[in-house]
């Protein structure tokens, strides 16, 4: 059961498999993967992902997957 909900657009350059190892670690997350978020054109700009309704961004895939890290940390530390 999902305590952060992770908010994905499939024509992102952030996909579901490569935040598996992210999702690995975190199984307090779920991950919805969408068609669309209209968002028009920010999903081709950078990668982005939206953790509980916030938008977190990178540079690259690597720098926005850390930040989503961050995000889901400051998240739990909510519920600790």
């Amino acid at each position: 059961m999902g305590l952060i909900l992770l908010e994905i657009c499939d024509l992102n350059l952030l996909s579901e498999s490569a935040l598996a190892e992210l999702l690995e670690q975190y199984p307090e997350v779920a991950v919805m993967s969408y068609e669309c978020q209209n968002l028009c054109g920010l999903c081709k700009m950078r990668p982005y992902a939206l953790v509980n309704g916030q938008r977190i961004f990178g540079k690259d895939i690597k720098e926005c997957i850390e930040n989503i890290r961050v995000k889901i940390e400051e998240e739990l530390s909510l519920f600790a």
